[in-house]
């Protein structure tokens, strides 16, 4: 299978997002609505839920089901209010111990100007920034396509898992193909040269866990949190925090 081939299936028709990753893992999901700006995205789903016998926050960027549902949700494409909304319970999360579990799909952050406008770019960069010294335990799970600083704005966390077929990217393999050789049909070398598979990503240390997708993959994924989970609540906050900062210096020393 070449790399494109995982782009496909990452955004194939019928494929489980972000709300049945909830259904299946958690239990008591309520979920939470607004950034107390502008309004509540509802490409962003945000609330609090059980993980077995803990409480944590749950997170995820949802592309919908239905076409009535995918243009309701912006097909997955966050506005800033969306990731301001899930900062401010990420810090609500912070202030109750609770940990952090986070959904990754989306082809990228919403490109139009009324988003430009309310501060897109503030908005993931704040986000980036924040994640980076919350003293809680976050978990990041690329479920589907990880598009750019619109995945990046979910994905700063002590650990970044990614299902076998998902795909994460600094852009489309088509915007790619479009930019550095202006010919769309370049799209599967583009996907090979962007190293954008679960592969690729593990073996340049992004990732650090590749989650099979099978029958099994909602049990799977309960128990490999849990078990993080646990783990990391046991950590002195400052531990918790240094180790994240850590993970993030690694990456792309060639030294090592």
């Amino acid at each position: 299978m070449n790399a494109y081939d995982h782009v496909l299936i990452a955004r194939s028709k019928g494929r489980n997002t972000c709300i049945d990753f909830i259904k299946e893992i958690f239990t008591d999901f309520t979920e939470m609505h607004g950034d107390r700006r502008f309004k509540d995205d509802m490409a962003v789903i945000c609330g609090l839920a059980y993980l077995s016998d803990i409480p944590c926050t749950v997170i995820g960027l949802e592309k919908g089901k239905d076409n009535n549902d995918k243009q309701k949700r912006n097909f997955g494409s966050a506005h800033p209010e969306g990731y301001r909304k899930a900062l401010r319970q990420m810090k609500l999360a912070e202030k109750f111990n609770r940990p952090v579990i986070m959904f990754v799909d989306t082809p990228g952050a919403f490109c139009g100007i009324e988003a430009e406008q309310r501060g897109q770019g503030q908005a993931i960069a704040e986000n980036l920034y924040e994640m980076s010294a919350i003293k809680t335990p976050m978990l990041s799970v690329l479920i589907g396509e990880g598009g750019s600083g619109g995945a990046l704005a979910l994905a700063v966390a002590d650990e970044v898992w990614m299902l076998e077929n998902a795909v994460y990217s600094v852009i489309s393999p088509e915007g790619c193909a479009s930019i550095l050789w202006k010919d769309s049909s370049k799209v599967k070398q583009a996907s090979e040269n962007l190293k954008l598979t679960a592969d690729d990503l593990k073996s340049l240390g992004v990732v650090e866990r590749i989650i099979k997708e099978d029958e099994t993959i909602f049990k799977n994924l309960h128990d490999d949190m849990y078990e993080l989970i646990r783990k990391n609540l046991k950590l002195d906050k400052d531990e918790l925090v240094l180790k994240r900062y850590t993970r993030y210096r690694r990456m792309g020393n060639l030294n090592d």
